[in-house]
């Protein structure tokens, strides 16, 4: 949520900011009468609380001395009546300024280059060669290698949704937990988080109120299946007050997420790239506002070398104001290569939203004036599991419809009755094999 005070006291900074995210000037006006008809009317329920608290001191004063009081107690009882309006008046304008302000969006850094849509990002990097090969690369859906069933995933719910199967379905799983193995090798501590939200946790992160359409709603519940682990995870703090010793907070889980994709008709319609339930390891990070820029390259760098230890080739992006997500400061994305599609197509996307979802779910630490601040946010893909199958599919296919499986390998730790053992973890044609 933006900052009130910050949209009282400079409204034109704000309304520059947010025209930039494409936000309409019928809103920011609208946005802009409520915010000075709110501001004006406090004031005057400050100004008659203190003429009210001037005439109760002087009610003591005339007890005491005997004086009259009869025209000073129709004056201190108008000034309560008087007062108790205007609170009830400040109370209403408050409810809407901030019924609107949920569905304001984020203000971009003024880093972020100004640009109407996905066509004016910038490339930042491009990170390994892509493939060549000897012959016409398929896309993932022609691939002969029977990983998944579109038709019986459709069968069992409806369209955008398949079903993985045999060494797929066993790559999938591989998948997840090397993905939350190297976010832990890098600082992330791994969380099992509920795979449902109530509204005010995802009212905490932005989706809510703004985007209930793109949500799957449990009937009957004031439930939700998550859209991200993003969710989950932010709102782990919400409503807590952290130390600032405990900063920064690196988290790290896998969820399924669920997203009705409302406006994606036409988009994406075959394949496992844009589907209603999907497999995603995710990172949050919860920071002080000194410690976020740090912590954001840093989860850019996980995400990117991620996807360099499995050998595939993908690109940075920094996202464009008109790009940037609803609750997104800065974003950058990391794109795979699909040879069979031949292009980057979106594997991960890292953003800092400054103290946008803080505000929004009161996170905040105390620093060591003992001073109640809110803490930064920052959230990304690290990866988007579907998509990483995908990619592997497609960069490491050959002519035959098979697929080469990169070979990973590193150590795992785990417990046999008491004994802790170090295992070898091969990742090798699409089987977990110990040795």
């Amino acid at each position: 949520m933006i900052d009130i005070k910050l949209l009282q006291k400079d409204f034109d900074y704000v309304a520059t900011a947010l025209q930039k995210k494409g936000v309409d000037n019928e809103l920011l006006n609208n946005l802009k009468t409520l915010a000075i008809n709110t501001k004006q009317k406090r004031q005057e329920m400050e100004d008659v609380t203190a003429e009210q608290n001037v005439l109760s001191k002087e009610f003591g004063r005339y007890k005491k001395e005997n004086l009259d009081i009869t025209s000073l107690q129709e004056n201190i009882n108008n000034l309560k009546n008087k007062k108790q309006e205007l609170e009830e008046e400040v109370r209403v304008l408050e409810e809407e300024l901030n019924s609107i302000i949920l569905g304001v969006p984020n203000m971009p850094d003024e880093s972020v280059p100004v640009g109407a849509d996905e066509n004016e990002n910038i490339i930042l990097e491009v990170v390994g060669n892509k493939p060549t090969f000897s012959f016409e690369p398929k896309e993932h859906w022609d691939l002969t290698n029977g990983w998944i069933d579109f038709e019986r995933g459709v069968k069992i719910a409806k369209s955008r949704f398949a079903a993985l199967k045999g060494d797929g379905a066993r790559l999938e799983r591989a998948l997840i937990n090397y993905m939350l193995d190297f976010n832990r090798q890098r600082g992330f501590e791994e969380w099992y988080v509920p795979f449902m939200a109530n509204s005010n946790t995802l009212q905490g992160t932005g989706q809510l109120p703004k985007f209930a359409d793109d949500l799957f709603k449990i009937e009957g519940e004031d439930l939700y299946l998550i859209p991200t682990a993003e969710v989950s995870l932010t709102n782990l703090f919400n409503d807590e007050i952290l130390e600032e010793a405990e900063l920064p907070l690196l988290l790290t889980s896998y969820t399924p997420c669920f997203r009705k994709e409302a406006g994606s008709a036409g988009r994406d319609t075959r394949g496992l790239i844009r589907q209603h339930q999907f497999d995603k390891v995710e990172m949050v990070a919860i920071t002080t506002p000194e410690q976020s820029a740090e912590v954001f390259e840093k989860m850019v760098s996980c995400a990117s070398d991620l996807l360099t230890s499995l050998g595939l080739p993908h690109q940075k992006m920094q996202l464009c104001t008109g790009d940037l997500g609803f609750s997104a400061a800065t974003t950058i994305d990391l794109e795979v290569w699909l040879p069979g599609q031949n292009k980057y197509r979106e594997i991960s996307s890292i953003s800092n939203t400054r103290d946008f979802q803080s505000r929004r779910a009161k996170i905040r630490y105390k620093d060591a004036n003992k001073k109640n601040i809110l803490t930064h946010t920052l959230n990304g893909s690290s990866l988007a599991v579907g998509r990483t199958l995908v990619a592997i599919m497609e960069n490491y296919q050959n002519e035959d419809g098979s697929v080469r499986i990169p070979e990973k390998k590193y150590l795992i730790i785990y417990h046999v009755g008491s004994k802790k053992e170090a295992l070898s973890l091969k990742l090798v044609t699409n089987v977990i094999i110990y040795n």
